[in-house]
């Protein structure tokens, strides 16, 4: 992550999605830089069941709630096992439908 840039001769300050919204949703490219798999390695992952599934946005569009990935994220970190991660994602997706 990167911090507020304050100096006027550089950019502005840079957030995550997840950093300004804590519902956020994130697209593919986002999933990619924040978990650094490619997105063939995301979908594989996907297929396995040790990434959940986007959320259809639209006809062509997708994208994956924030606090899903950084759960994903958190459990790789923590040393989980890729059978206690295909449970953690299951859970998850259930537990879209409890959102309100």
């Amino acid at each position: 992550m990167s911090t507020p840039t304050t100096d006027a001769s550089k950019p502005g300050p840079t957030f995550t999605p997840a950093q300004l919204v804590p519902n956020a949703l994130l697209r593919t490219p986002a999933v990619c830089t924040v978990t650094g798999m490619a997105r063939p390695t995301l979908y594989q992952a996907m297929a396995e069941g040790l990434f959940p599934r986007p959320i259809k946005l639209g006809e062509k569009s997708s994208a994956w709630p924030a606090s899903e990935v950084n759960a994903v994220l958190a459990a790789r970190i923590a040393g989980r096992s890729n059978d206690e991660i295909r449970e953690l994602v299951t859970e998850l997706t259930a537990a879209r439908k409890l959102r309100v």
